[in-house]
């Protein structure tokens, strides 16, 4: 008897990971797609991903790019090297909302034919059979129906000609070429075995989410009055009134003020940090909460709630806007010290914890313990965000967030900006770079970074490398070049100098940079054994005549004001993923551009700028520089135009310049490259 055949065995429900044409590491991706990539209106951005196939026919791939409105933007993506399967291309996001995107790999038919042919014809091998594929695959493109008529009847002529056995096979094949037929072809390309990468959510903010230069000031020490004996009468909101039209002419478009919330008595901090406070000493703006209320009521001596809203008005009204500082914590006489002891840590000796991050202690400051009650804490920070949301307040500036749990920052902010997405949270975070960027992942859309400490040509090229090419699909760095914790060893002896460098790096380095008051008047004594200002603001008033600094020749505010015009003149400044490191034999001298392309300008003129900075405040430096030209978006050869932004001055550059750059009299070159010339290299 015949055994029966065994019975096929049943299809798997397997589904291969991949498509026919394999399309992998798809970017911008921050985490593999655990958090979404972000960008801001007017921002470019590079997109791609691994597409390849099986054996030697040619592939091709694009970016599909989908607004909030559903418009598709379809553009293709290009092979970064012969010798890899990275496609990359570069398009631009221009209004805000959720958009998303994809990228689409496909078999490019036309290139794999046009290759086998050139060169199987020229050899004289499988002529007419190269020919008949070739009249086969345009006879399918004419009539494909998304293609243009004129484009198909082209198809349908070029497709005859090939079938056409008579004439000279160069001449033939000459009918398949020509930018007519390239061109059409990269619009529109020969496509087949069609495969699509997942929706990729992309997260697009407003432009000052961005971009943008940030001024700080302590409105209590605009208008602060010192009397004979000493004392002092603080400053008020109507007298911080007064500075905004020079923070304006500046060229600003952020005001930010540390809390203005009442300050509490209990272990009030003295000046110069002094645990030993004087009749007057007004404390520290961080110590937050007072017999007056907390973090939804304005100090007394700053006005009230009217006058706070008379201020943002005026804000406003000078073309800048408001930002607010959000320090989750409390002094010992916060309100919710006694509501809501639950909210702090409790020592064994029934005492609450302050502040510390040894040696350095706070004893001023209760932290919040985010685990004793953890919904009230969100409830509540949530209805103090909102309180000053509704008066008109857009941005807020966040003190220590890596003190708090990531989760509660992920949560407040995706609650704040579901009902705001105009919002914009700034972390201040000098710390780690994990926890670091892990902020950045959960939401907030700016960070403090580590460009403080960043000094010599090594440091200052890794780290404008890494913000431009490494980070950058989840981190906006803010580029301040001081703040009232921070007077770095570099600015305090390196004089005016070094204030004019560290301007030029932060503000033609990022599109997002800040000033701390004071930083044009070159206030660099620290207090001894500190990394910060003598006498520092944080602890008393301080008046400032900058009017009379400036006419005594002491002040950068010209200077200063003259960056942020070059910065809003150059659209290529407001770019951050643009950013590429040349070279110099000098370890002194850091070179770096930004090129914006043409398409994507306001005027539709291609935007270069080129920036040469003599890291050294001490010494005058001379040297060449080296640049590759195609990063400047000209050909290898050329000589072109540079236009010092500062100075007016012209000069004819190639790709190896001589330079010379005075730190006492001009640290830097900021170059606007201009007119190419015909005719190659002299």
């Amino acid at each position: 008897m015949t055994e029966p055949a065994p019975a096929a065995p049943a299809a798997s429900a397997f589904r291969p990971a991949v498509g026919r044409i394999p399309i992998l590491d798809v970017f911008p991706s921050v985490d593999g797609g655990r958090f979404t990539a972000k960008g801001y209106v007017g921002e470019v951005m590079p997109f791609g991903a691994t597409v390849f196939r099986e054996g030697h026919d040619a592939v091709g791939a694009h970016l599909e790019l989908e607004a909030p409105d559903g418009t598709v933007i379809d553009r293709p993506l290009t092979r970064t090297h012969s010798w890899d399967d990275e496609w990359r291309g570069l398009a631009q996001v221009t209004s805000p909302g959720r958009w998303r995107f994809r990228i689409r790999g496909y078999s490019d038919d036309y290139a794999t034919w046009e290759h086998n042919a050139s060169v199987k014809i020229a050899a004289g091998i499988d002529v007419e059979l190269m020919f008949a594929i070739g009249a086969q695959l345009f006879h399918r493109l004419s009539a494909e129906e998304h293609r243009p008529a004129d484009e198909r009847t082209l198809f349908a002529e070029i497709s005859a000609q090939l079938g056409e056995t008579a004439g000279p096979p160069a001449e033939r094949l000459g009918a398949a070429y020509g930018t007519r037929v390239t061109d059409a072809l990269r619009a529109r390309p020969a496509e087949s075995l069609v495969t699509h990468s997942d929706w990729h959510p992309l997260k697009v903010e407003r432009t000052l989410a961005g971009a943008g230069a940030w001024y700080e000031f302590f409105p209590r020490s605009i208008g602060a009055e010192q009397a004979p004996d000493g004392t002092w009468t603080s400053g008020t909101f109507r007298s911080a009134e007064s500075r905004l039209p020079e923070v304006a002419a500046m060229g600003f478009d952020v005001l930010y003020l540390p809390p203005i919330h009442p300050i509490g008595e209990a272990f009030r901090k003295g000046r110069n940090n002094t645990l030993d406070p004087q009749p007057g000493d007004p404390g520290s703006p961080w110590a937050i909460g007072g017999a007056a209320g907390g973090h939804d009521t304005v100090h007394p001596d700053l006005g009230d709630q009217s006058d706070f809203e008379h201020f943002a008005a005026e804000v406003a009204a000078n073309g800048l806007e408001l930002a607010l500082d959000f320090a989750l914590q409390a002094s010992p006489d916060h309100p919710w010290v006694a509501e809501h002891p639950e909210w702090f840590t409790t020592l064994p000796d029934g005492t609450i914890a302050y502040a510390e991050n040894p040696p350095k202690k706070y004893q001023d400051i209760y932290p919040i313990n985010f685990d004793n009650d953890p919904e009230g804490i969100r409830a509540e920070a949530l209805r103090i965000l909102e309180h000053w949301i509704a008066l008109g307040v857009k941005i807020f500036r966040v003190d220590n967030p890596h003190t708090k749990p990531l989760d509660f920052w992920e949560w407040i902010i995706h609650e704040v900006n579901s009902a705001h997405p105009e919002v914009v949270f700034l972390a201040e975070a000098f710390t780690r770079p994990a926890p670091m960027q892990g902020l950045a992942k959960v939401g907030f859309q700016q960070s403090y970074s580590y460009f403080t400490w960043r000094n010599t040509r090594t440091e200052i090229e890794e780290f404008f490398t890494s913000i431009s090419q490494e980070t950058d699909a989840f981190m906006r760095p803010n580029l301040f070049v001081n703040t009232p914790d921070i007077l770095t060893e570099y600015l305090q002896f390196g004089g005016r100098p070094a204030y004019l460098i560290r301007a030029v790096l932060a503000a033609t380095g990022a599109p997002l940079w800040g000033v701390y008051s004071g930083y044009e008047l070159i206030e660099n004594v620290a207090r001894p054994g500190a990394e910060e200002n003598i006498d520092n603001e944080k602890y008393e008033y301080k008046a400032r005549d900058y009017s009379a600094a400036e006419a005594s020749g002491l002040s950068i505010a010209q200077e200063i004001t003259r960056l942020n015009a070059i910065r809003r003149a150059h659209p290529a400044l407001g770019q951050l993923r643009n950013l590429r490191v040349h070279g110099s034999d000098d370890d002194a001298i850091v070179v770096y551009s930004k090129h914006l392309d043409a398409e994507f300008t306001p005027d539709g003129v291609a935007d270069t700028v080129l920036v040469v900075v003599n890291l050294d405040p001490h010494s005058v430096r001379e040297t060449t520089v080296h640049l590759d030209l195609s990063l400047l978006g000209l050909p290898a050869g050329s000589t072109f135009g540079v236009t010092d932004l500062f100075t007016g001055e012209s000069y004819e550059w190639s790709e190896h310049d001589y330079v010379r750059l005075d730190a006492f009299s001009r640290p830097a070159h900021i170059f606007h490259v201009t007119r190419p010339s015909e005719g190659g290299a002299s």
